[in-house]
């Protein structure tokens, strides 16, 4: 199979306009990426299922990421004269950017007539609160309908296209997405029938005084010997 630098060359040869960007991994796999605008992502996926040479008729996975806003410090060296007139000073200069957050959806994909891959494209959306929209890759490859439901379900990306858009795990009147990284536990979990161990302690603050009282006052029944 060709190279992942080599399949990015052929795709922005072959569409105008289209950003596709090699995302390199540090860690022992080395599984690199290639990252896709989402507006030519629907038409890339089509070739890369299509063409002769790659055939990646099979999406074995795809899962999402949150990645929160955050704060980058970039040092950089500056040389600084002396008003002496001595040699110049080398010192170090920090700046710091804010990086938007977004969200991600990565698709691990297969030839199984060719037996090679994986070839790991990924998608990004605005940002993570009004603009969390992608193109659904499911009218491509059928396997990566539960699993956008799924991503849709746990992180809340709205996938444009995809036949049967619902959640997955949690029920339709849940709210929020369990799997963003600022996500916090309610304190009451509605769907536990009997709370126990932390759930308990929890369930606690909302149970009310004089109910307690009242139960706990009951008389007895009655033993008779």
């Amino acid at each position: 199979m060709e190279a992942l630098d080599q399949i990015r060359d052929r795709l922005l040869a072959r569409f105008s306009g289209a950003s596709v960007a090699l995302v390199t991994n540090p860690g022992p796999a080395a599984e690199h990426s290639l990252l896709l605008d989402p507006a030519h992502a629907r038409e890339i996926a089509l070739f890369l299922r299509d063409d002769s040479a790659l055939q990646l008729d099979y999406c074995s996975n795809a899962t999402g990421i949150d990645w929160p806003e955050k704060e980058i410090v970039e040092t950089k060296k500056v040389s600084v004269l002396d008003p002496a007139g001595g040699p110049a000073k080398i010192t170090e200069e920090k700046t710091k950017r804010v990086e938007p957050g977004c969200l991600e959806a990565v698709y691990h994909l297969y030839s199984m007539a060719l037996r090679h891959g994986p070839v790991v494209i990924r998608m990004r959306t605005a940002n993570r609160s009004d603009k969390v929209n992608l193109p659904s890759l499911t009218p491509v490859w059928r396997s990566c309908d539960f699993q956008e439901r799924e991503i849709f379900d746990l992180y809340g990306i709205v996938f444009d296209g995809h036949p049967d858009l619902r959640r997955l795990l949690m029920w339709d009147e849940f709210k929020d997405h369990p799997m963003r990284k600022d996500y916090v536990d309610p304190d009451d979990f509605e769907w536990e029938p009997t709370p126990h161990a932390g759930v308990l302690d929890r369930a606690k603050m909302h149970y009310s005084a004089p109910a307690t009282l009242a139960v706990s006052a009951a008389p007895q029944p009655e033993v008779k010997p």
